[in-house]
C-alpha cells in the first residue's frame, strides 16, 4: 500500500505524505520515505516534503504508539533516526507544509533545510505535553536545533501551537505564503537549491550541524532505554 507519492519534476523529488486524514507517520510511512530519499540520494536530487491539502502530518500513528511500550519505543527510534538522516541529507530538504503539522508533523518540518507554510486557519506545534506524552530526549534536542530560546519553552513544555505567521517566529518555518502559491514557492526555492554545488552543501551542512548530529545520536540511544509516558 503506498503511504506515500513521489513524483519528480526536473530531478526534485516530490514526497506527498498520503497515510489517512491525518497523515499518521507509521513504521510503513518511516520506510516509505526512507526509500524514497534512497532514490533521491542516488540521484542527487532536492527533495520536496509535502501533505494534503490542510494537512501536512497530524503526528505519529496513535494505533502503534497504544500498541505496546515496545512498539511505540520503536516507532519513536524509527522517527527520531529518520529526523537525524534527514539533518544530515545529502542534498537539500524542502519542508512544504499544506495545513496542520502537530507534534511528529512539526519535528519533520524541523528536519528539513528549508521550511514554506502556506497561510490560513493552522496549527503548527508540539503538542506532546498537552496530551499526556514526556517529551522525548531526541525531540528535544531538535527542538533546540531550530527553535529559538524565547521560544523553546512554549513549545516544548507548554506545548503552544502556533499559527503559521507566528510559527515563523517559534523557527517552525521559514515562510508562509498564500495556499494557491505554495507549490510554485517551493519549486522557485527548489530551482534556487539546485544551483548549488552540492558537494560544498553537505560538507558545511555537516559542519554546522556536527553538534546537533552528535547530541541525537546519544539522545536516539537514550530514548531506547527509557519507558515512553504514554
Amino acid at each position: 500500500m503506498h503511504l506515500i507519492n513521489v513524483t519528480i519534476e526536473h530531478n526534485v523529488h516530490i514526497i506527498s505524505l498520503n497515510n489517512g486524514k491525518v497523515n499518521a507517520i507509521s513504521p510503513e510511512v518511516i520506510a516509505q520515505i526512507n526509500s524514497a530519499l534512497d532514490d533521491a540520494e542516488q540521484q542527487g536530487a532536492v527533495v520536496m516534503l509535502t501533505g494534503q491539502a490542510g494537512i501536512f502530518s497530524g503526528g505519529y500513528d496513535l494505533k502503534t504508539m497504544k500498541q505496546s511500550s515496545e512498539a511505540a519505543i520503536a516507532l519513536v527510534t524509527a522517527g527520531s533516526t529518520l529526523a537525524r538522516r534527514m539533518l544530515a541529507f545529502p542534498t537539500p530538504i524542502i519542508g512544504v507544509c499544506t495545513g496542520h503539522a502537530i507534534a511528529k508533523g512539526a519535528f519533520l518540518l524541523l528536519s528539513c533545510d528549508y521550511r514554506i507554510g502556506c497561510a490560513g486557519e493552522f496549527k503548527i506545534g508540539l503538542n506532546e505535553v498537552a496530551i499526556g506524552m514526556t517529551m522525548h530526549q531526541a525531540g528535544i534536542e531538535i527542538a533546540r536545533n531550530r527553535i529559538p530560546r524565547n521560544y523553546l519553552s512554549r513549545a516544548v513544555i507548554n506545548a503552544e501551537l502556533f499559527a503559521p505567521e507566528s510559527a515563523v517566529l517559534a523557527g517552525l518555518l521559514d515562510q508562509v505564503v498564500p495556499s494557491e502559491q505554495l507549490m510554485s514557492t517551493a519549486h522557485n526555492i527548489a530551482k534556487q537549491m539546485q544551483t548549488l554545488n552540492m558537494k560544498a552543501h553537505h560538507g558545511t551542512k555537516l559542519k554546522e550541524r556536527h553538534e546537533i548530529l552528535a547530541s541525537l545520536d546519544a539522545a536516539i540511544t537514550l530514548d531506547k532505554k527509557i519507558t515512553l509516558n504514554l
